[in-house]
C-alpha cells in the first residue's frame, strides 16, 4: 500500500500491478482508484487499468468502473488503453454482474468499459 503513494511513477505502477488481485479490501480498492486516476503520469494510469482488467474479478472491474466515471477525457482514453492491453475476454461478464450496482457512478463506468471491450469484438 505504501508504494501508491511513490513519488516514483514506476512504484506507483508497481502498487497497482501489484495491488490489482487486492480490489475487494476497500483500503486497496480506494488506493486503485486512485492511481487509476493519477494525475502525474499517464503509465500509471495505464498500467493498473490493465492489471485490474487482468485480475477480471467484479471488485476490480469495480475499482475499474469508479475511476471510468470519474476520469477526464484524456485519463479515460488512457484507462480505455489499458482496458484493451489486457486483452481479458472476461471483462464483459463482470460488466454485466456491475449493472445493478448500488452505485450510479460504477454502472455508468461499467457502461463504458462495456462499449470498449464490445469494440473489439
Amino acid at each position: 500500500m505504501a508504494a501508491a503513494s511513490s513519488p516514483s511513477w514506476e512504484g506507483r505502477a508497481r502498487a497497482g500491478r501489484d495491488l490489482a488481485a487486492f480490489a475487494e479490501v476497500p483500503e486497496v480498492a480506494e488506493a486503485l482508484v486512485r492511481l487509476l486516476l493519477d494525475a502525474e503520469d499517464t503509465a500509471v494510469t495505464r498500467r493498473t487499468a490493465e492489471a485490474l482488467a487482468r485480475a477480471g474479478s467484479v471488485a476490480a472491474v469495480r475499482a475499474l468502473a469508479r475511476a471510468v466515471a470519474g476520469a477526464d477525457d484524456g485519463q479515460a482514453d488512457w484507462l480505455e488503453t489499458g482496458v484493451l492491453d489486457a486483452e481479458a475476454p472476461d471483462l464483459a461478464a463482470a460488466c454485466a454482474a456491475l449493472a445493478r450496482d448500488r452505485e450510479e457512478a460504477v454502472r455508468r463506468g461499467a457502461a463504458e468499459v462495456m462499449v470498449w471491450v464490445g469494440d473489439r469484438s
